[in-house]
Formats: structure tokens, C-alpha cells, sequence
């Protein structure tokens, strides 16, 4: 995979029109792990799939990798368990929001040079940093709709992603006293 040159005010305008996607699917996300009933995170729809908060933490896990890696210029690639502390959805997303903040905060202030700094993800490709933010935001939607698709069988209410879903239809109308 490789990218065109990127000067550095290319990088900048790159950055500053995708902030404002990764901080809506920051939300949407947010959203579905928040679903997850507080003591199913143990559901998994097959034995060869992560558990409800396995693959949430996945999610949060490789988000905090890429934002953090575009940011210092390299990829950590270490372990990043789970903290025992963690045991629900509910602790999931107050960690995800932290770590989403320190990050943003560390990628607002990227300069232009840094954002077109060629990171290399693994040894398989070599991209500008700026790249990443795509991969990061791809690589978050696929796995969240993978999760959405625990909930119903986990008993859960499935929230709005890309407009009403199905749930928050019924809610919607049962609110205006026209549920079906």
C-alpha cells in the first residue's frame, strides 16, 4: 500500500476535516459498547468469536494504538491487556473516553511535518501518519458492527448508528404514543 506525497498543509487540512468523523464515531461507538448489558459481556455468538468485551476492548485497544502512534510517529505495538479493574461495558467506556481525549488533544496539536512522517504499520506498509486516521476510523466501524450484532442475542437493545435502527424507532414511537 502506498500513499501519494503529502506536503504539510495537505496533511493539516487531511487531519482537520477527519477530526470531526473520528470524534462522531467516537459517539456511535461509545453507544454500542454501552449497550452491552452490564453482566453479558461474557456472550460470544460462536467459540471461535471474542466475547462481548473482548472484542469491545479490541476496539478501544487499537484505537488508542493508531491515534496515539499518529501522534508520537511510531506504532507501540505492546500488549494492551485489559485492566482487571475493567469488568463491564460500563468501565470500557469511561476508560475509551479518556484515552480518546488525551488523544485528541495530542493530535490537534500534530504539526503539518509530523502528520506526512511515513510510519510503518508492522512491516506491511509505510504510510504518512495522517494516513492512519482512515485505517483507525475503518478499523473501528468493522469491528463495531460486529459487536452490534451481539446485542439482540444478548438481549439488547441495538442504539442508532447511521440513523435510527430498529430499537430506537420502537422507542421513538412509543414515545409519540405510536408504537406498533
Amino acid at each position: 500500500m502506498s500513499a501519494p506525497q503529502l506536503t504539510p498543509d495537505q496533511a493539516k487540512v487531511i487531519l482537520d476535516w477527519t477530526l470531526p468523523v473520528l470524534k462522531n464515531e467516537h459517539q456511535t461507538t461509545k453507544r454500542v459498547i454501552e449497550a452491552i448489558p452490564l453482566d453479558k459481556g461474557d456472550y460470544r455468538p460462536d467459540t471461535v468469536c471474542k466475547t462481548a468485551l473482548e472484542l469491545a476492548w479490541h476496539i478501544v485497544a487499537a484505537e488508542k494504538r493508531f491515534l496515539g502512534g499518529i501522534s508520537a510517529g511510531a506504532f507501540d505495538f505492546n500488549p494492551m491487556p485489559r485492566p482487571e479493574l475493567i469488568k463491564n461495558s460500563a468501565g470500557i467506556v469511561t476508560w475509551f473516553d479518556e484515552s480518546f481525549a488525551a488523544n485528541l488533544q495530542k493530535l490537534e496539536a500534530v504539526g503539518g511535518e509530523q502528520l506526512t512522517r511515513m510510519i510503518d504499520f508492522r512491516g506491511m506498509f509505510q504510510l504518512p501518519a495522517v494516513s492512519f486516521l482512515q485505517l483507525a476510523i475503518s478499523h473501528t466501524v468493522h469491528h463495531r458492527g460486529q459487536l452490534s450484532m451481539y446485542l439482540r442475542p444478548m438481549g439488547a437493545k441495538v442504539p442508532a448508528i447511521y440513523g435510527e435502527s430498529y430499537d430506537t424507532a420502537q422507542a421513538r414511537l412509543a414515545k409519540e404514543g405510536k408504537a406498533s
